[in-house]
């Protein structure tokens, strides 16, 4: 048994040989290529939105937090925005990242 293995021109690796070890690894590359198209550059392209839609907030936007409030911008900082519920005119301060999304419309002014 020895002897065939020795003798073996593919390096006792059956009939696929380097080929074949070649074509495995190439199959792994394909399936994380196809991975990162599939599953991390959409999630990285929705995160830019939403940075860019916090960024582009104003005052008198209409906004929903991620807890599920309406509020209506009062004033901006860096971090956090101050907004006043719509129902009760409750003023309150909550970070940027807990805003899911600006309802208000913005006419595009870039000259389009």
């Amino acid at each position: 048994m020895n002897a065939f293995l020795l003798n073996n021109p593919t390096g006792g690796q059956g009939e696929g040989g380097i080929g074949g070890t070649i074509l495995y690894f190439g199959m792994i590359i394909l399936m994380f290529v196809a991975m990162y198209f599939i599953m991390i550059r959409p999630q990285r392209k929705k995160q830019k939105e939403e940075a860019k839609m916090r960024e582009n907030l104003q005052i008198g936007d209409e906004i929903l937090t991620i807890g599920g409030y309406y509020l209506k911008v009062v004033s901006l900082k860096e971090d956090s925005v101050v907004a006043e519920s719509v129902a009760d005119h409750t003023k309150m301060k909550i970070a940027r990242w807990a805003i899911q999304q600006n309802l208000t419309v913005h006419d595009d002014q870039s000259g389009k």
